[in-house]
């Protein structure tokens, strides 16, 4: 899976690409490649930045997991957990990464592709029609999860938060702007990454350790009990339950059924 994502290294930052085809949707091995993929840039003590962006051609960040990594029939207790310690792990580095951290999002960026949008400290999002941004697990029959509302809890507030968690909406870029879920509104999509950049330039200016240690004063507490309560709760028994429950074997598997015969076209909506 590592052939679907790619570094390139600029000064003082990296531009992490995704590109697997139809929607970047992400199983147990794309997330460690992406892990692998930031590991690899913090490792580096030239870089202090990294944007995470889209190499599709189609209007789509990523879509998130594959639903057939949390459809019971199609996996095992073994293999979600696998599955959900490969995504956790990501999110959290991500959300404690030292790097100072950028999304550029062109289009769609449903439920596991707003989770990692989340977790960055900058979010730019081009405004074009059909772009949307949202953890949608709610309409798709799937509790949220816990930590990824957190994370929302954090970005935009309690109550503007709840909204969205609870109807499992998808908000158009502009309404994104007025939430806080986003920082930045770009027009033209060609002119997304290069703004991404003119931003990083910026921020790998700063002192470097000062912002981590910030950072991790702000986040650590918060990642700390994440993790733990990911490897715990949600990677075991109780976790793997969850998605045995015969309603969400069925609303996963009617997504499923959904995408096949929709021909990809509505992926982006129905991914967790």
């Amino acid at each position: 899976m590592a052939q679907f994502i790619s570094t390139q290294k600029r000064q003082g930052y990296a531009i992490i690409s995704i590109a697997k085809e139809p929607v970047n949707s992400f199983d147990t091995a794309m997330w460690q490649a992406l892990h692998a993929a930031l590991q690899a840039v913090e490792t580096d003590s030239s870089m202090r930045g990294v944007i995470i962006t889209s190499g599709l051609q189609r209007d789509i960040f990523t879509a998130g997991n594959d639903l057939k990594e949390l459809y019971a029939p199609l996996t095992s207790a073994q293999q979600y957990a696998i599955f959900w310690e490969a995504q956790s792990r990501c999110l959290v580095g991500i959300h404690s990464s030292r790097l100072a951290t950028a999304a550029a999002i062109r289009g769609a960026c449903p439920a596991g592709g707003c989770a990692i949008s989340l977790c960055c400290d900058m979010r730019l999002m081009t405004a074009g029609a059909g772009g949307a941004i949202g953890l949608n697990e709610v309409a798709l029959g799937i509790p949220v999860p816990k930590y990824w509302a957190g994370v929302m809890v954090q970005v935009i507030g309690h109550a503007a938060a709840e909204r969205l968690l609870l109807s499992g909406s998808m908000v158009p870029p502009k309404a994104a702007l007025q939430l806080g879920l986003v920082d930045e509104l770009v027009d033209d999509k060609a002119q997304l990454l290069p703004r991404a950049e003119e931003l990083m330039q910026q921020a790998v200016k700063l002192p470097g350790g000062a912002r981590a240690a910030t950072k991790a004063g702000l986040r650590g507490d918060f990642d700390e009990a994440w993790l733990q309560y990911a490897l715990t709760w949600e990677a075991g028994p109780r976790g793997f339950a969850r998605i045995t429950d015969p309603n969400t074997v069925a609303s996963v598997g009617a997504a499923i059924q959904r995408l096949s015969k929709g021909g990809g076209k509505k992926q982006p909506q129905s991914k967790l």
